[in-house]
């Protein structure tokens, strides 16, 4: 990592931030993606990359990492940095990395969601992802966005105050980030393939992770429980990301309490909880005061799942060691049952923003755009050939997803990426009619109609987005359906933050329900678990330039389907248009 520092005039993007001098830094980090392959291995050794064979629960395989770690450096910054980041893909996989929260204000091209912002990085290229940080602050994190390769390609990315600014509240002893992960005892690419060849769902995980290591519930795995060394009387803070692929999570340490202060790298107001719930995607940060008694004691990943059926019901343990502690068993904390609903409703509803903290931004009062969006699992029809021609979903068919019954196709194999398509004007891409609505309304989350729409579940793909004019106010109704099954989604929207108004379960009702808006100090999020059976409104400004894809944030559903994007006009001025892309820009 290099770093040089000197002085500079902010952003004058006058929509977002007033111009002020400040002091800057340009944060410069290089990226070797290695991955199972003999030819990139002997390549990444050659430049003293270690670590790529990994040995968990009784297995040794290769993964594809990041300069051989698992999880990938940890990249610190401060608000008003600029961000440098050279990848170089020594992998057999084409990758992108994602930048998961960061506005990326007139920077779109550094994104990284394949096919939308940028066409992937093949075997032997490499790619400068540059951009700066703007009015934000808090815990963040970066991750592959194509296929799988997020499974073992991801990191914190930790965002501190200018220099000179401070936390709004007392800095603590120590900060550790702890990130929530899952493991295969395969190729994660292979697991992916797999599913998409006959449109199954996936093979479950074997384990989830913490920090890369399991713990010691699972085989083989006494020496790969992740430990944090406390001292008594010290107030720390943990940065919490999950980014498992298709779980959330409950998290707990035995006798010890949290103080959320942060989600998503905005500020809360303070909150006392003894659970943390945090879905894919999403951060939370918050403070524990070591105040129990010199002893060991458990922290506890376990998952939050809202359907019924196979899946990984198992728990990732670190241990907290108070220093001088003699005790050799950790104290292990109540877990909360997989499906408790109420206690996660609780904490995904209780957290509010801090209106009077750093980077606050009042909700936008004035709509210019109503959406009303659907979303959910759905059917393909099998297109399998030969005598076994049977595909791994309901009745024979393909396992699919959408949003207002448009099925989104990440364009590949198009020529260019959704954005240098928006950039250059080209058509056959995309087509810009997303519905701002659903074809017809519907009992949306009864499971019986399961067996009254049945021409529902089948629908059409499509790459459609919403066009939007740059500065407008976007309200969205997020609805989840039961067409298939009742689910939890977190939906993700790339290049802004959004206002969390309100969120319940059924069917939205907008008499009843625009009465429990919060317009004063709602949470701020980039990514939203939308309540299993229920809905959610959002709210944003459109005051960035761009391709900007909005999806679910479980990796089984991507690649079926749940997403669209918006497509952001340019501004009135040459400080709100999107530059030209940069001069190694990867070509389709």
């Amino acid at each position: 990592m290099k770093i040089f520092r000197f002085s500079v005039a902010a952003a004058s993007f006058a929509l977002l931030l007033a111009s002020t001098l400040a002091f800057a830094a340009v944060v410069e980090h290089t990226f070797n993606v290695c991955a199972p392959s003999l030819i990139p291995l002997i390549s990444c050794l050659r430049k003293h990359v270690e670590n790529l064979i990994v040995q968990r629960l009784c297995h040794k395989h290769v993964i594809t990492a990041i300069n051989g770690r698992l999880p990938g450096p940890t990249i610190e910054v401060r608000d008003g940095d600029t961000l440098v980041v050279h990848v170089l893909n020594k992998s057999p996989y084409n990758i992108t990395i994602h930048w998961h929260g960061i506005f990326q204000l007139l920077s779109a091209w550094s994104d990284g969601p394949e096919y939308i912002t940028q066409c992937p990085i093949p075997y032997g290229s490499s790619f400068t992802y540059k951009f700066n940080i703007t009015g934000q602050e808090g815990t963040l994190w970066w991750h592959a966005h194509s296929s799988w390769l997020r499974a073992t390609v991801y990191g914190a990315l930790i965002i501190r105050p200018r220099l000179g600014n401070s936390y709004p509240f007392t800095k603590p002893y120590q900060e550790v980030p702890l990130l929530l992960g899952e493991w295969w005892n395969m190729n994660v690419m292979d697991v992916e393939s797999q599913a998409q060849a006959i449109g199954a769902t996936p093979k479950e995980s074997n384990a989830y992770t913490i920090n890369g290591l399991p713990g010691d519930l699972y085989p083989c795995s006494k020496n790969h429980t992740y430990k944090v060394k406390v001292k008594q009387g010290k107030t720390y803070m943990l940065r919490i990301i999950n980014a498992a692929l298709n779980e959330q999570h409950f998290f707990k340490i035995a006798n010890h309490k949290f103080k959320v202060v942060a989600i998503d790298a905005s500020y809360t107001k303070p909150y006392d909880t003894k659970v943390v719930v945090v879905a894919p995607g999403q951060t939370v940060d918050v403070l524990f005061k070591a105040n129990q008694k010199v002893g060991l004691y458990y922290m506890t990943a376990t998952p939050y799942h809202t359907l019924n059926g196979i899946f990984n019901n198992s728990t990732a343990r670190g241990i907290v060691v108070y220093h001088s502690a003699s005790s050799l068993t950790p104290k292990m904390p109540i877990l909360p049952p997989f499906n408790d609903t109420p206690i996660a409703h609780k904490f995904y509803t209780n957290i509010k923003g801090l209106a009077s903290g750093p980077h606050w931004v009042p909700v936008p009062c004035n709509v210019d755009e109503h959406m009303f969006i659907t979303f959910g699992v759905n059917l393909d029809h099998c297109n399998l050939k030969g005598p076994n021609n049977t595909c791994g979903g309901p009745n024979g068919s393909r396992l699919s997803a959408s949003m207002n019954n448009e099925s989104f196709v990440i364009p590949e194999g198009r020529g260019f990426s959704m954005l240098e398509a928006f950039f250059r004007n080209v058509n056959g891409v995309y087509t810009n009619d997303f519905p701002n609505k659903p074809p017809i309304e519907f009992d949306y989350t009864n499971p019986a109609i399961n067996n009254l729409l049945g021409s529902l579940a089948f629908a059409p793909k499509s790459t459609k987005v919403k066009k939007l004019k740059f500065n407008s106010t976007v309200e969205i109704v997020l609805q989840n359906t039961a067409i298939l099954a009742v689910e939890s989604h977190p939906i993700h929207l790339h290049g802004f933050n959004f206002h969390v108004l309100a969120q319940g379960f059924g069917n939205y009702n907008s008499t009843k329900d625009e009465q429990k808006f919060n317009l004063v100090n709602p949470q701020i999020r980039n990514t939203i678990a939308v309540p299993v059976g229920g809905w959610a409104v959002i709210r944003f400004q459109a005051n960035n330039p761009g391709m900007w894809i909005m999806h679910c944030h479980l990796d089984v559903h991507l690649p079926w389907g749940l997403a669209m994007a918006f497509e952001v006009e340019n501004g009135p001025t040459p400080m709100s248009t999107l530059p030209p892309p940069p001069t190694n820009y990867p070509k389709c």
